[in-house]
């Protein structure tokens, strides 16, 4: 009998009953899952990260477009980063549905935005919120591969895609592209 009561004292004394040990929980869960350098946005340019974190609806297309010239496309666990002027900016994805987001654009500004898959009527419907960059540290990420970019993404060598081409063009004025 002894026996059991010191093993179910030991088992005891391991669970954390303290209000304290259950606050930091959560925060221990949220913490950075990577490491992905975002650099600066080129002189005079903003910038947004543009990320998808959902495996759900992996089969359909989260292609993030601006004046109906196509920016990236978005796999699941993936991100790219979309150079911008300063200004209002609007983004958008579709499927059986569009769904827009406007964004405010400041010079030397870094900003994110999430692609989620919705429920639809026959296919699901992608939707771009606005985000945070604690929300694009939870989880990791690998940059769109350059072959699925559009105009004004950041490509893998650092630099940045031009409208009509698929070939990088300009450098960035920051250091290293980002890596993942």
């Amino acid at each position: 009998m002894t026996k059991y009561r010191i093993l179910i004292a030991a088992a005891i004394a391991a669970v954390p009953l303290s209000a304290q040990a259950m606050e930091d929980a959560p925060a221990a869960a949220s913490e950075s899952r990577n490491n992905i350098t975002i650099p600066a946005p080129p002189a005079g340019k903003g910038q947004v990260v543009f990320f998808r974190n959902s495996a759900t609806g992996f089969a359909i297309s989260c292609a993030v477009s601006e004046n109906n010239t196509k920016v990236s496309s978005l796999p699941p666990g993936d991100y790219f980063i979309a150079v911008a002027d300063p200004g209002k900016h609007t983004y958008s994805v579709s499927s059986e549905a569009k769904d827009e987001l406007s964004l405010e654009v400041e010079s030397g500004e870094t900003q994110f935005a999430i692609c989620k898959i919705k429920m639809g009527i026959m296919v699901g419907r992608p939707t771009l919120t606005p985000s945070s960059e604690p929300e694009f540290r939870k989880h990791p990420y690998k940059v769109v591969a350059d072959a699925k970019m559009g105009a004004g993404a950041l490509r893998s060598n650092g630099t940045w895609g031009t409208a009509g081409s698929s070939a990088a063009a300009t450098s960035p004025a920051s250091a290293p592209a980002a890596s993942g």
